[in-house]
Parts: structure tokens; C-alpha cells; sequence
């Protein structure tokens, strides 16, 4: 099962490049060098004009995951957090026309959003530990703006709730047609998720435990410069979720990594130096990071084509397998 079509790679992603030229031109960039940086949810390409000196990131949307509205929303709240929170998320790039989601003709049209170039780079893998620090930190900011944002008339996001991710929805496919599911995996994996849906619904979706979140806030979307705060990019997964959901998806794919303890710790260092976290609620850490991984198994069963669900396939249905027994006996 593909989960859309930009796991497909091959000539889906050449079309997607060429409406990724056609959005350039139409940002009035004709002459630029369009280059694919990444494929999950959607392609981003480097846009570089040689003859302007401009620089800027394109987003081409695949088909059927977002709205017009719904991507308007997710730039209503970079703007408002750039501007009311002081955390640092990309400005958006309007067509010529002033539209700031410009949907670019086709067979099957695409909607398309140009961000400013913002300097700075992944913070390094040799600094874990300290930079979960610095992510709880700007988690807790952006937190703390959701709680309290009027948020614009026609505002509109999908959750990340049980029915959503693991349920009746499965957004990004069902984990029983992940990879790997050999006799034993569904099994264990069955267990889980009858344990993970009774425990979220205990812990519930108060006003203080659920609400407005990144949902992909990973180091991997922190720019760093060295100089100055953070940058925060890449928000087209973010809605409406539990807020301890933000820390178990900054573990994603990593979460049997030997120094996740001092991550977690360093993470809510940082979070409790803006935002209080009760310990019944830190109670349940692992409850929404084996939550995260069992979406993660249905992720990479849909999105095969993408390079880190290649990766690492089958194995980390085992390795969850193996996360989910110690987290069923008490042992996380």
C-alpha cells in the first residue's frame, strides 16, 4: 500500500519537479536552479536565482493531505508565533498576486508555498543531550503561545489523536500492514495498542494536556547558527495533538538510542524553565513515545519510497516489538 503518491518516486516525483519550475516561474523566478531537497509529506525543493541573488525553500504538497485552508492556517500560526512568540519560524514568500498558497495548474493540480531562506543548520548528533535541552525550551514557547492565541476565523488542522493516528482514521496507514509482520509481531504489537488506547484515554484531552503542537518538532527541524535562537521549520504535520506528543516525536526513530533517558531529562529541563509539567503527566512519557513509534511502523509500511523508511524497513518493526515487551512490564 502507498500512503500518497510521492512515495512513488520515479516519474511522479519528475512532474513534481516540473511543477516546482512552474511555481518559480510563477513567483517570477524563471531563470532559477530548482533543486529536491527532501520527500515525505510533501517534496521541498532549494530554490536559487542566480540573476537575483534569491534564495528560498518550495513546498509542493501531495495530493489529498491538506486543504487550502488548512495550509493557510498551519502560515497563520508561523506568523503569529514569529510575531507574538519570538520564536523564529520562516516568512512566507507570496506569489506575485498576493496569494500565499498558490496552487499551480496541472492534470492534477498542486498546491505549492515559497519560505524564505533561513541560515543555520541541524544542530549535530554529538550534542544530543544538550540540545534536547534547547528543544524542550522552544517546545515550551510554542506551547505556551497555543494555549492562549485567538487563533483567526476559519482556522482548521487535523488532530493527532488515537482515532487519528492508530484508529478508525490511520492517517498514515495501518501498523498491521507495516513491514515485518511476522507471526509473533502482530501479537505484540496488538497488545500495545489496546494498552496505549485505554492509557491516552485515562489521561485525556484537557485544555492543559491537548492543543495546538508542532508534532514533528524532531532536531532535525531546528536550524541552528551558533549565533542567536533557533530557527523552527517544517510545520505542514502540526494540529492538534497531546502536548507530551511534541517530545515523543523529537525521539522518532531514535527512540532505543542508549542516552534517551538524559534526553528525555534534558528536554524537560528545558520545558520546566518556561512551562510547568506535572509529574502525573510525565508518568506517562513513554505511553505517547511508544504511541509515536507504533505510528512510525504504519509510516514507513506507506512510505516506502522515502530514504529513512528504506532504511531502516523491517527492523524497526522488530525493534518496537522489543521496546513494546519492556514497556508492557513495566520495564520503561
Amino acid at each position: 500500500m502507498q500512503a500518497h503518491d510521492l512515495s512513488a518516486g520515479g516519474e511522479v516525483l519528475a512532474r513534481v519537479h516540473d511543477t516546482a519550475r512552474t511555481a518559480a516561474r510563477l513567483h517570477g523566478l524563471a531563470g532559477a536552479e530548482v533543486t529536491l531537497i527532501n520527500v515525505s509529506e510533501n517534496a521541498t525543493f532549494r530554490v536559487e536565482d542566480p540573476a537575483t541573488g534569491t534564495r528560498a525553500i518550495l513546498r509542493v504538497h501531495r495530493l489529498g493531505y491538506h486543504s487550502v485552508p488548512a495550509i493557510a492556517s498551519e502560515l497563520a500560526w508561523l506568523e503569529a508565533l514569529r510575531e507574538q512568540a519570538g520564536v523564529r519560524t520562516p516568512g512566507v514568500i507570496p506569489a506575485p498576486d498576493g496569494s500565499r498558497v498558490l496552487t499551480v495548474p496541472g492534470e492534477r493540480p498542486r498546491e505549492c508555498v515559497m519560505f524564505e531562506f533561513l541560515p543555520g543548520t541541524e544542530p549535530p548528533q554529538e550534542r544530543l543531550v544538550e540540545d534536547f535541552e534547547l528543544l524542550g525550551e522552544v517546545t515550551a514557547r510554542m506551547h505556551r503561545h497555543a494555549r492562549t492565541w485567538r487563533r483567526p476565523a476559519g482556522f482548521t488542522r487535523f488532530h493527532w489523536d488515537y482515532d487519528a493516528a492508530l484508529g478508525s482514521e490511520s492517517r498514515w496507514g495501518r501498523w498491521q500492514d507495516g513491514l515485518g509482520m511476522d507471526t509473533e509481531a502482530p501479537a505484540v504489537l496488538d497488545r500495545l495498542d489496546k494498552e496505549l488506547r485505554e492509557r491516552l484515554h485515562r489521561f485525556g484531552r484537557g485544555p492543559g494536556r491537548y492543543g495546538l503542537i508542532h508534532a514533528d518538532l524532531r532536531l532535525a527541524n531546528l536550524l541552528t547558527t551558533g549565533d542567536g535562537p533557533p530557527s523552527v521549520i517544517d510545520f505542514d504535520d502540526c494540529g492538534f495533538g497531546w502536548y507530551l506528543y511534541d517530545l515523543a516525536a523529537a525521539l522518532s526513530f531514535i527512540e532505543h538510542h542508549p542516552l534517551v533517558p538524559e534526553m528525555i531529562e534534558a528536554w524537560l529541563r528545558g520545558y520546566r524553565t518556561v512551562l510547568a509539567l506535572p509529574a502525573e503527566e510525565e508518568a506517562e512519557i513513554w505511553t505517547f513515545v511508544m504511541f509515536r513509534r507504533l505510528l512510525l511502523v504504519a509510516w514507513i509500511g506507506t512510505h516506502t519510497g522515502v530514504d529513512i523508511a528504506a532504511e531502516l524497513g523491517a527492523g524497526y518493526t522488530a525493534g518496537t516489538c522489543e521496546l513494546a515487551e519492556r514497556y508492557l512490564t513495566g520495564a520503561l
